[in-house]
């Protein structure tokens, strides 16, 4: 049987999805499995974590608020245990302090309840085509004295170790690509938090201000750079 590449070895993708409302849980479920995914469901975070422990996952879904482990606690541990698997958190907690400690948690995506299902589905499609990307092993990317291992997820400069969570990981990668270029947020949300990301919060901004933090404070020249109603620029010297 014929397959384009996004969809092939569909049958073989298997998600875990940790839901406490039986409800919204069962019709995840269903609404996944007609498009081919196996899924795996507990509705508390310790079966949550059991079932990781025990089996393979190519994605994880995410409640946080949930019985006996919460959903940050969950996702620490999860990626704790596996680096790369792409992890969804699906809550109706929608400040933006919850979104950024949802991401710094390890999350690489985070759905507000009520949601579109096929919203989902399209987030989902997109977390596991990006993981499923290859990174040429040694991949190093350097502006100036700032570098960063693609592989091993380390990150210096001036041979001063900088530690970054993941989603800071993923934006300062972006910019690194987009070197001596005005990324604007809408390009940021896009390629960073993928699709539809809610561009009117201040998140963009929080985590920009994170890595210049870390990055530029203890440091003569600056890296990171904001254009003024355009978007921001890292280049090696201000």
């Amino acid at each position: 049987m014929l397959r384009n590449m996004e969809c092939s070895s569909m049958e073989e993708i298997r998600i875990l999805l940790v839901e406490d409302e039986k409800k919204i849980a069962d019709s995840l479920k269903k609404g996944l499995s007609e498009h081919n995914y196996h899924v795996e469901v507990a509705y508390d975070g310790l079966m949550g974590k059991k079932l990781f422990d025990s089996d393979r996952f190519d994605l994880i879904i995410l409640d946080i608020n949930l019985p006996l482990v919460n959903g940050y606690d969950l996702c620490k541990k999860i990626r704790s245990r596996n680096p790369s698997v792409p992890i969804v958190m699906l809550t109706a907690l929608n400040a933006i302090s919850d979104k950024i400690e949802g991401f710094d948690a390890g999350a690489d995506d985070y759905i507000v309840k009520p949601f579109d299902f096929k919203e989902v589905l399209v987030r989902i499609k997109a977390l596991l085509k990006r993981t499923n990307q290859n990174i040429p092993v040694g991949n190093i990317l350097k502006v100036g004295d700032l570098v960063m291992n693609l592989d091993s997820k380390e990150v210096t400069r001036g041979g001063n170790d900088i530690f970054l969570t993941a989603k800071e990981f993923q934006l300062l990668e972006y910019l690194i690509r987009n070197r001596n270029r005005v990324v604007s947020r809408a390009d940021i949300a896009l390629n960073v938090w993928d699709i539809d990301f809610d561009t009117k919060t201040n998140v963009i901004d929080v985590y920009v201000n994170f890595l210049r933090k870390k990055l530029d404070n203890n440091f003569e020249k600056k890296i990171i750079h904001t254009q003024v109603g355009m978007g921001y620029i890292l280049k090696e010297y201000s």
